[in-house]
């Protein structure tokens, strides 16, 4: 059942509350900071440095990001992002991170499901296919060979943010792989913290010539079972234009589009 459009709104609105201008950490030693009128996730390296939130306008917008653009090059990071959505004011803050160096990535599609409408979805694995929760290293070190395969790229500091939460805050992630015989062929994973409303589906991807066999929805299905066992009401999720049409079948709705603006200092 997909949410309307009238209750979407009002999701967006719990989801800006406690998720961003309220968000908690994602794992020590990080932490979360409310400075003026900017919400920001800082963490030693190799952690994840973010702005999460802001209420600006167009006679303070510039200034803000100025300052933080101090405030983590004066830390020593060697790069930061500003995680803006389409809604966020004013209208052109993203030309004005782009006027201040910041280079956008590739924009993602917020979506929103109902943990209790997805946790009836079918979990049965498509045939050849095994689920095995990743608790350990070697779980991990599966996790980030299936990311390599899947988008083409290596990623060491998720390696080492994924090995913190699970061994430091287990109870913030439920990681899991889908196996052919001892062969991973897909991931993903769900964060959650105690309390909020909201857990997020990070990290779905599947090896190419895994695709269209399920695979994907299975670990929705999965990850939304975990969710509703934990007393969870929605799931989101930042969807690339592969996982989009997917998530809108299985019921997911659109809140808005987010663009992750990173800050390296080498932007010209």
């Amino acid at each position: 059942m997909t949410i309307d459009l009238d209750e979407l709104l009002k999701v967006r609105a719990r989801f800006d509350a406690e998720a961003r201008e309220g968000a908690q950490a994602d794992a020590p030693p990080a932490s979360v900071e409310r400075a003026g009128a900017v919400v920001r996730h800082v963490a030693p390296e190799p952690g994840w440095n973010s702005v999460l939130w802001s209420d600006l306008d167009e006679g303070t917008a510039d200034a803000e990001i100025a300052a933080q653009v101090a405030f983590f090059t004066g830390r020593g990071c060697p790069e930061f992002e500003w995680k803006l959505y389409d809604y966020d004011r004013p209208a052109d803050l993203g030309d004005r991170l782009r006027a201040a160096g910041f280079v956008p990535e590739p924009p993602e599609t917020l979506m929103v499901g109902l943990v209790s409408e997805l946790a009836k979805l079918p979990v049965e694995p498509p045939e050849g296919i095994t689920l095995r929760v990743v608790t350990d290293e070697a779980g991990v070190d599966l996790m980030m060979r299936v990311h390599t395969g899947a988008f083409g790229r290596e990623r060491p500091r998720l390696r080492e943010q994924v090995l913190g939460k699970l061994r430091e805050e287990p109870e913030t992630i439920a990681a899991v792989l889908a196996m052919a015989g001892d062969t991973p062929v897909s991931a993903a994973r769900m964060e959650m913290q105690p309390g909020l409303a909201f857990a997020g589906l990070w990290g779905g991807g599947t090896v190419p010539e895994w695709r269209g066999r399920g695979i994907y929805r299975l670990l929705v299905a999965h990850r939304a079972r975990l969710a509703a066992e934990l007393g969870i009401d929605y799931l989101q999720v930042d969807a690339s234009d592969d996982s989009r049409p997917i998530l809108e079948r299985l019921g997911f709705g659109v809140l808005g589009v987010t663009v992750p603006y990173m800050w390296t200092g080498n932007a010209s």
